[in-house]
């Protein structure tokens, strides 16, 4: 579904746009995604409403066929990029599984806040995104994805998201889009 409004209480959740993920070769995109992403920050600030920064500092447990990191990541990995611009009043949310509504306080932080929609973009769209994006609607939120704000090393995986499980999670669109409707809130 096309992107039709936005509640007057609107989220924005950046997912895993920190150092040593955007320095991972193969994202392709990745500066206007750094781009996009941080012109929807600062509108959201502009406007009053909160701003969720959230980064991965490791996985969830349990077998998988695929193998894990298993050596110390470099000092700096878990930092947002400074693009992001993060500020004292943002929401920031350290998550070790796929979505940031798993074994966080994120669903009551916005709620605490009056927050019924949320807007989700950053890295990697069939995964973190997907995995929030889901999460949200779980807890009842309306979702909508910024599909030129995020990215993922696997095209296939990004193209099926945007095509397949977004519009069947909420509604899509640019980030130029969401800037266009978002509503102002008194602060």
């Amino acid at each position: 579904m096309a992107l039709t409004a936005l509640d007057p209480s609107t989220a924005l959740i950046i997912i895993d746009l920190q150092k040593g993920i955007v320095g991972l070769p193969g994202i392709p995109t990745i500066d206007a995604v750094i781009a996009r992403a941080s012109a929807l920050t600062e509108t959201f600030r502009q406007r009053g409403l909160p701003v969720v920064l959230v980064n991965v500092a490791g996985s969830a447990p349990g077998r998988t066929e695929q193998p894990r990191q298993t050596s110390p990541r470099p000092d700096g990995w878990t930092d947002l990029i400074p693009e992001l611009n993060q500020q004292p009043g943002d929401i920031a949310v350290t998550k070790r599984t796929w979505g940031a509504f798993a074994s966080t306080d994120l669903e009551a932080q916005l709620k605490a806040r009056g927050v019924t929609q949320v807007v989700v973009a950053g890295v990697a769209t069939g995964t973190g995104v997907e995995a929030t994006a889901r999460q949200a609607y779980e807890h009842g939120f309306n979702v909508t994805l910024a599909i030129d704000a995020m990215a993922d090393t696997r095209p296939e995986a990004h193209e099926y998201s945007i095509r397949c499980v977004f519009p069947r999670l909420g509604e899509t669109g640019t980030s130029q889009d969401i800037i266009d409707l978002l509503p102002a809130r008194n602060a």
